[in-house]
């Protein structure tokens, strides 16, 4: 059955409105329950309750008030007046006093908003249960004093006042319940908000750590804690990243036994070319085997992608100005723009590589070269610009491809093969960055670096 369109976005609302982390939305789930239970349990006691006991003693009390004014109207007198007001005192615990000549005041005193919400049920109960059991004009009030009701009855000649305390008129123990409704409320609180946050903490750590092991880092303190669920993961990310550091590991010693095994034939072949006649055929065979080397270390920094190398504070401006050296050295004109005081948490020779692959690219397809680093408010960029032929938008996510040349556009760099950005890419995102490829204000490509804070 296909849901209403108005229902589906306010659930997709209500979506939007909930926590986005996990201890939050944990603690809605234990909280927000036990807040509705209290509210119905509290509103049951004031309705059911409360307001039934007020109205009892509501009851009574405008008996003993009823008592008392007819017992007036049928001796007037001030000596029965006396022994009237002085039995109620002992009795009723009511004040009673004659007001000759006064009148009833006209109407009840406005109190504060929130006292008046709190008092109008006992309001209206006193007043009901008055106008049940007194005949003559009356006047209450329920704020003006703290402990007592003043409530006035006309009668002959004047006005009766009858000050009565305020547990005759109501159930003052109400707020008693409230306060330990609250105090139990903030209690399971608290004891929920430790328990989540304890089973919360777990996660984040294996969070920390797998971001940690992303960007090449290692937490060796890290130890599976929390539920057995959350255990079980930690355990199973420990596996993982075990198998995948023996995987590396035998990958880097199977290339770097390769390329030793290779670097002997290629140095006999450029000895043997050395001490062979010059010629064009052998210099084209130098040509082959000085690409032949540069390759198989390509290959090898490829697969190794500088894993093993400690993370620590780099300031930048020092590490680009050893970069673009061999970007001068190719002819290009480059120009670096960094604060001196820069720094970054990276692996030196891994993110060195990464930049000079990119400054070199740029400096072997243009003849101006521009380096910039700028804090951003999600970490540092690092700008290169070239003025060279640049790469078309569509193809720009394929030359990060490892082996791929595209040398439709940018093709003097005849000696690389293809792995100067597939290496930089690899080693940005194993810093937990990244870097994106944009069209530069000098006319050619722009490279754009990001690194966390």
């Amino acid at each position: 059955m296909k849901l209403p369109s108005s229902f589906r976005v306010l659930v997709r609302w209500l979506k939007r409105q909930l926590p986005a982390t996990l201890f939050a939305r944990s603690l809605l789930i234990i909280v927000l329950p036990v807040a509705l239970m209290q509210i119905a349990v509290t509103y049951v006691f004031f309705d059911a309750h409360w307001q039934t006991v007020t109205a009892r003693l509501s009851e009574g009390l405008a008996g003993d008030i009823a008592w008392a004014v007819e017992s007036y109207k049928e001796d007037p007198t001030p000596e029965a007046f006396a022994k009237l007001s002085e039995r109620a005192e002992e009795s009723m615990s009511l004040s009673i006093a004659l007001q000759p000549g006064r009148k009833l005041p006209e109407r009840r005193r406005d109190p504060p908003v929130l006292l008046e919400a709190f008092f109008a049920p006992i309001d209206r109960s006193l007043d009901r249960a008055l106008s049940e059991r007194i005949d003559a004009p009356l006047w209450f009030d329920t704020t003006r004093y703290p402990a007592y009701v003043d409530i006035r009855v006309g009668v002959q000649g004047g006005v009766m006042r009858i000050l009565a305390p305020r547990e005759r008129a109501f159930a003052t123990q109400g707020h008693i319940f409230v306060l330990w409704m609250t105090v139990a409320t903030v209690l399971l609180t608290a004891i929920a908000l430790l328990f989540i946050r304890n089973q919360v903490r777990a996660i984040e750590r294996l969070a920390n750590a797998a971001e940690a092991f992303g960007r090449g880092a290692d937490v060796e303190a890290f130890k599976p804690h929390g539920a057995k669920e959350v255990r079980a993961a930690a355990t199973a990310f420990l596996d993982m990243r075990a198998r995948i550091q023996r995987h590396i590991e035998q990958r880097t010693a199977l290339l770097a036994s390769v390329s030793h095994d290779l670097r002997t034939p290629l140095t006999r072949l450029k000895l043997a070319l050395a001490l062979a006649e010059p010629n064009k055929r052998t210099a084209e065979m130098k040509r082959d085997v000085s690409e032949m080397e540069h390759m198989v270390d390509e290959y090898l920094a490829f697969a190794r992608g500088e894993g093993g190398e400690a993370a620590e504070a780099v300031r930048l401006r020092p590490l680009l100005d050893a970069v673009v050296e061999g970007a001068r050295r190719m002819g290009a004109q480059v120009k670096v723009s960094a604060d001196p005081d820069l720094t970054a948490t990276a692996r030196p020779s891994a993110l060195k590589r990464a930049l000079a692959n990119l400054v070199t690219n740029a400096a072997a397809h243009g003849d101006r070269v521009e380096v910039a680093v700028r804090r951003t408010t999600a970490g540092l960029e690092i700008v290169v610009d070239d003025d060279g032929p640049g790469i078309p938008a569509e193809r720009r996510e394929e030359a990060f491809k490892a082996f791929v040349r595209l040398d439709e556009s940018r093709n003097q760099n005849t000696k690389g093969v293809g792995l100067g950005l597939a290496i930089a890419r690899d080693v940005a995102r194993g810093h937990g960055g990244d870097i994106h490829l944009d069209s530069s204000p000098l006319g050619g490509l722009r490279a754009v670096v990001r690194l966390p804070g």
